[in-house]
């Protein structure tokens, strides 16, 4: 295998549609609350760092779903991709029950003890009501796309993430404001329209799979193995902590965020919301690095790992960075999409600002980061992430208890956060990586 960056901007491509089609849905939600209210859109934020949280569970079991995956495709051991496969479905669908029924009873006890503001706690649990329901269909679809990412056919998340936006779209413009006959529902409507165009997400990917795949090529039955599936939980579950305490942060972020006024937490989650289709572009790049990683060692190409990381690096950056240059010169035009009021722009620029800087330091700070994930020492990536969640709530904790704080001050903690994880992550494939692959090889077999 010699991935050419042809090859793998082909490969990255619908996986960047479809997680930017994913987000979509949150960016949606944004900017068709931010017509509706600012307390629904500062709202919206909270519940929505709330909910992701829980997603990010599901989403991080399956980065070990796919890595395990890309190792049998690698390998050429096709058949058993279907197998594994079975095992993470089986799994990611018992997690989404769980996860559901547990959100119901502990949500309401969790948020009325940090949300200061009435009307905005009272927002938030209108919006999970219908929310949580998308976990018993977003989970199964990571299923799907774990395989479809690991055996390297990605041309169907695309089709089923423009399938996902558009009805999510739709279905805005109906139920929040209560067009063409449809219940006025405000940002519970918002919440349905994300659960159903979840929905429609997976019913791209059953179809798909049944009508194009060749399922006895890739031994697609439904088996359970135990054995199986407790070595994918023993490789999974560090991917998992990973991703929850990746994405626990912002959540309190908001929560103090909060605390210093509805107008401001309206202005954070616009700049979040924005934020966004940027974290598209390296989330993207280091999914696929993860993956590619995996393949090349289940091929025993090893030293062709690292080549490989810069070579998503420089196109993270190729990528991503005429974008921000643009989107920084049409600051006002882009915050203008989100609110027509004059005051939430001018507070938003500067953090703003701060937030795509951090950019230029993301990309490279994830894409190794998964890297380290695609050897299948996802314990490691998992503690590199501790290490740089601590650093992040400290630096956090010393600016809540600075008063007058702007909000462009607070959004430097996403700089302290990606500049710790690139340091680590970086420090141990550049020389802890490259020194086992040359004595100890055993060690990455998965």
């Amino acid at each position: 295998m010699n991935f050419t960056y042809k090859q793998i901007w082909l490969i990255n491509y619908p996986v960047m549609m479809s997680i930017l089609m994913e987000q979509l849905i949150n960016i949606t939600d944004a900017i068709f609350l931010g017509h509706y209210g600012e307390v629904e859109l500062g709202a919206s934020a909270l519940a929505g760092m709330y909910y992701l949280i829980l997603y990010m569970l599901g989403f991080g079991f399956s980065l070990g779903l796919q890595v395990m995956v890309a190792r049998r495709n690698g390998e050429q051991k096709y058949d058993e991709t279907g197998k594994v496969f079975f095992q993470g479905l089986f799994f990611l669908v018992v997690l989404a029950v769980f996860l559901f029924l547990l959100s119901k009873w502990i949500a309401p006890v969790i948020l009325s003890g940090l949300v200061t503001s009435d009307e905005v706690y009272g927002a938030v649990i209108d919006y999970l009501d219908w929310r949580t329901f998308g976990l018993l269909f977003t989970f199964p679809a990571l299923a799907f796309r774990s395989f479809f990412v690991g055996i390297i056919k990605t041309r169907v998340l695309t089709v089923g993430a423009v399938v996902m936006v558009t009805t999510n779209i739709l279905l805005n413009y109906l139920l929040i404001f209560g067009h063409a006959g449809f219940p006025r529902l405000g940002i519970s409507g918002a919440a349905l329209a994300s659960t159903l165009s979840e929905l429609s997400f997976l019913i791209v990917f059953l179809v798909y799979i049944f009508r194009e795949v060749d399922k006895r090529q890739y031994g697609l039955r439904p088996v359970y193995d135990g054995l199986l599936l407790l070595r994918l939980l023993h490789l999974s579950v560090w991917s998992m902590m990973h991703a929850f305490i990746s994405v626990a942060p912002w959540f309190f972020f908001f929560v103090m965020i909060e605390h210093l006024g509805e107008n401001i937490l309206a202005v954070a989650n616009i700049i979040r919301s924005i934020s966004t289709v940027f974290f598209v572009i390296v989330c993207s790049f280091s999914t696929t690095t993860g993956s590619l990683v995996s393949n090349l060692i289940g091929a025993g190409e090893y030293a062709k790992v690292m080549p490989l990381c810069r070579k998503m690096v420089c196109l993270g950056y190729f990528v991503g960075l005429p974008l921000i240059v643009l989107t920084f010169f049409f600051s006002d035009a882009v915050l203008g999409v989100y609110t027509k009021n004059e005051e939430l722009i001018r507070i938003a620029f500067w953090p703003f600002t701060v937030m795509l800087a951090n950019y230029l330091f993301s990309v490279p700070a994830h894409i190794y980061c998964n890297a380290v994930t695609g050897t299948g020492r996802t314990r490691t990536a998992f503690l590199f992430e501790v290490v740089t969640t601590v650093f992040y709530v400290i630096y956090l904790y010393v600016l809540s208890a600075t008063p007058n704080l702007p909000l462009a001050v607070y959004w430097t903690t996403e700089h302290i956060y990606v500049l710790s994880l690139f340091v680590l992550s970086y420090w141990y494939m550049k020389c802890v990586y490259k020194r086992h692959t040359g004595c100890n090889r055993k060690q990455f077999i998965i």
